[in-house]
């Protein structure tokens, strides 16, 4: 009773140095404040239907915090999370299973209080025990990503039973709060006595709308909608989840998946390929306008594509080697003759943002950049970075003469025709420049084919080599080859991420995703800067920064983006006037019963 007592008197004395809501936002004000939903959603859709996903590849496991494996997809749909972001602002969060959030003014600790009427599906309460047991089993389990990624987070603290503290190891992390609001919330009772690494198909137990109802495994699971979810009138869930089943079927190649489509095996489509968009879904459906295709503009971020060096391989550590090779990329004849025109080039790898890097560094951008000045390329202080251009025609003559100088500058010689690398005392033999790209996409093949084609004519051999998902995962996580295409995705509000794509401490540890392996004291200053940016002006900064240093090291080719969201999808799928400019919010729309009937008379394939 007596230690009860004072850790209740030492409790309210450091609430004393905290500020409380419902809501928050790591860069200025939330944009609701009393609502009762959110404005992209339509707070009055019809729930019912069965509709349908694809998936490519396979799936061996339902836990994707593991770190072997390839999990399923839908699984964020079995669970809550402590807060859910809207897809309307930057870096909002709104309390769901936490119905408050408090938040130490010298950020060294967040408290949350959990809503009493959240269940998990099985009608047990979440308390804090389970919060602790969801952080103890992601963020200090086996998967080294997770665990750098709440590396900052000192411990958990159970205050009460609907009360939990994270105190942390560095408050300069403005991020901490907004990572732990979108922490899983799992079930101790249901979890605490399986090694779920040895038992990954277990079927998962959550607080979320939906259950997995079957399963095939690796080739469908089928999730259903539960009836009495505690927070279906929540009002950051009204007008979300309306489908009663959603099935994901697996396809082993994106062209059957495609056809699979058309004749309506499956019902709603994301579409990557410029090629399969504009000339892709021809048919009768399209004609009779039985499949719609819509463009939603969007405002997200496009990160970065491109094809991807590994440094670890010591032929791609001269930057120069890596301009070189970029020079033989023709972007222009690849926009004209491989997607209708449909793309913009990648200038940055915040690109779509004002988080990009423009023009040469100045002011306070300049100031965080110049104690680096003596490690940096001094193109970075001098230059507004650019990248090379052709006229589109197939004759990329110029910048092939500029990429075999650089080569040249580098040490490399032509004999016969092969381009070999300068000879050092690790590298006696002679041995031509040669190297694999390795892919996943047969799509992406016909991007790299003209690229091979270029680097031939440089004396460079590069070998393609296309393997199934599960082997690519595996090469990725052990760093096991040269030369792949991937893409950064970007947040909307930089921050702890960057460590995983370009910190030092990541480049080593299997399965993260350093995959060009930087090691480079620079980048991880800039990285500390942005993760513990004071306000939004600092973080701009020092993104832009960061941006910069990436860009004029040469670690990627970039590829190319879309401004869009494509999306193909059965005309019984409807969804709200308002389209969310950071998401498609495929989880507000619905089906119309009378248009699905319709059309299934016409398409047998559709009855479910």
């Amino acid at each position: 009773m007596r230690i009860f007592l004072l850790c209740s008197l030492l409790f309210s004395y450091l609430l004393a140095q905290t500020y409380s809501d419902s809501a928050f936002s790591a860069n200025g004000e939330v944009k609701y404040k009393n609502f009762t939903s959110f404005d992209y959603v339509n707070p009055n859709a019809p729930k019912g239907g069965h509709i349908k996903q694809y998936a490519l590849g396979s799936y061996d496991s339902f836990y994707d915090f593991l770190l072997k494996g390839t999990s399923a997809k839908g699984l964020s749909l079995l669970y809550d999370t402590l807060m859910v972001r809207s897809f309307d602002e930057p870096s909002s969060q709104y309390g769901l299973v936490a119905k408050q959030v408090q938040r130490a003014e010298d950020n060294t600790f967040v408290i949350f209080h959990l809503d009493e009427n959240a269940h998990f599906n099985n009608g047990k309460e979440v308390t804090a025990f389970d919060v602790e047991f969801s952080f103890n089993t992601i963020a200090r389990g086996e998967n080294p990503s997770m665990v750098r990624y709440y590396a900052d987070v000192k411990e958990v603290i159970v205050v009460d039973k609907y009360t939990v503290r994270f105190n942390f190891h560095n408050p300069n992390n403005r991020e901490l709060a907004l990572i732990l609001g979108d922490l899983p919330i799992l079930p101790k009772h249901y979890y605490e006595n399986t090694i779920l690494s040895e038992n990954p198909l277990k079927l998962p137990l959550g607080s979320g709308p939906y259950k997995i109802e079957s399963f095939e495994a690796g080739r469908s699971v089928t999730y259903r909608r539960i009836d009495n979810y505690w927070a279906k009138n929540h009002k950051t869930r009204v007008g979300y989840f309306n489908f009663d089943k959603i099935t994901f079927d697996y396809y082993k190649d994106d062209a059957v998946a495609l056809e699979a489509f058309k004749s309506g095996r499956y019902d709603y489509r994301e579409e990557s390929s410029a090629k399969n968009w504009a000339v892709g879904y021809e048919g009768i459906a399209l004609k009779n306008q039985d499949i719609q295709k819509i463009e939603l503009l969007h405002s997200l971020p496009s990160g970065m594509q491109g094809f991807v060096f590994n440094l670890r391989k010591n032929v791609f550590k001269d930057r120069r080697v890596r301009e070189a090779l970029g020079l033989a990329f023709d972007f222009e004849w690849s926009n004209k003759n491989l997607f209708f025109n449909q793309y913009s080039r990648t200038k940055s790898f915040f690109d779509n943002s004002e988080f990009a890097s423009v023009g040469i560094p100045l002011g306070a951008e300049l100031a965080i950049l110049e104690p680096y000045r003596s490690k940096l390329p001094p193109e970075v202080f001098t230059q507004s970075f650019s990248l090379p251009k052709s006229k589109g025609d197939g004759n990329n003559r110029e910048n092939l003469k500029k990429a075999q100088a650089l080569l040249k500058d580098a040490g490399f010689i032509i004999k016969n025709g092969k381009l070999y690398p300068p000879t050092t005392q690790s590298n006696t033999k002679e041995q031509p420049f040669t190297f694999e790209l390795l892919l996943v996409s047969p799509t992406m093949e016909r991007v790299a084919i003209p690229f091979q084609k270029n680097l031939q004519t440089l004396g460079i051999t590069m070998k393609i080599r296309i393997v199934d998902v599960s082997q690519y995962i595996n090469q990725l996580r052990q760093f096991d080859y040269d030369m792949i295409v991937s893409v950064f995705p970007q947040s909307l509000s930089p921050g702890n991420e960057q460590a995983f794509f370009w910190g030092s401490k990541a480049a080593d540890s299997a399965g993260s995703y350093n995959y060009i392996g930087i090691q480079n004291e620079v980048v991880d200053a800039l990285i500390a800067k942005i993760i513990q940016a004071k306000d939004y002006q600092e973080l701009l900064n020092s993104t832009r920064a960061l941006d910069r240093v990436l860009l004029w090291e040469h670690y990627v080719i970039p590829h190319f983006h879309t401004k869009t969201f494509r999306v193909a999808f059965w005309d019984f799928l409807e969804h709200p006037a308002i389209t969310p400019i950071y998401n498609v919010g495929f989880e507000t729309w619905w089906v119309n019963p009378s248009k699905l009937e319709k059309l299934q008379m016409k398409y047998p394939s559709l009855r479910r």
